[in-house]
């Protein structure tokens, strides 16, 4: 089970993070609300402390394909992940232009039309990521809410999708067991369920990948 810890804002939780057993880091950019949000020279600078292996993921609510590569480009990461919904051209036109790095489409959990958008745009990205945000709202929620979505409908973009599936959106140590055993994810991510005030808790960080590790065993 892959874990992706979100909202990284320094080097010291990035290792703190890798430390811990992380698999991938998420590094936020200017976003229309929710936490985590660092510039961008600061997100070059953990992407180039962090090994090679880890995934760095970009996450940007840009949609527009020529200002995506842009950032990628300014932030040195290895995988972007698209929080706001992207066409189809813009993500080709990403795969001509950016070799080797990898797409993660999220995908905002609301109703069953979320498990139509998201095995429709599976087969143009290497992941998807199901979150809780909400594009429809004024100012849009593209995740960090900290609110759970309906885990039988995750099930079922993860039992249809032809690519890995990450599941975000309100885990914690107490409910990311449940979570594994619902939904059967390729991973988990999570921000705020392992902060206090913001920043990276250690002890709610064991306790997360704790809970993740025993779960995985159970279902080996």
């Amino acid at each position: 089970m892959r874990v992706k810890i979100c909202c990284i804002s320094s080097t010291a939780e990035a290792h703190l993070a890798i430390r811990a057993g992380a698999s991938a880091l998420g590094l936020v950019s200017e976003m229309p609300s929710g936490p985590g949000v660092i510039k961008e020279r600061h997100i070059a600078d953990i992407a180039g402390a962090v090994p090679p292996p880890l995934g760095r993921f970009l996450l940007t609510s840009q949609t527009n394909a020529n200002d995506i590569i842009a950032q990628q480009q300014r932030c040195g990461v290895n995988t972007l992940q698209l929080c706001d919904r992207v066409t189809v051209d813009a993500l080709h036109t990403l795969r001509r232009s950016l070799p080797g790095i990898s797409l993660v489409q999220v995908i905002h959990v609301v109703d069953d039309t979320s498990v139509a958008e998201a095995v429709g745009i599976a087969p143009e990205v290497d992941a998807l990521l199901l979150d809780s945000g909400n594009q429809s709202l004024a100012v849009k929620e593209l995740g960090g809410t900290g609110r759970v979505h309906d885990w039988s409908l995750s099930a079922q973009i993860v039992e249809r999708s032809p690519v890995p599936v990450f599941l975000a959106g309100g885990l914690n140590a107490d409910n990311v067991g449940e979570a594994i055993r619902a939904v059967n994810p390729f991973g988990v991510d999570i921000c705020t369920g392992v902060r206090t005030d913001g920043k990276l808790n250690e002890y709610k960080l064991k306790r997360f990948m704790a809970a993740v590790r025993a779960t995985s065993e159970k279902m080996s």
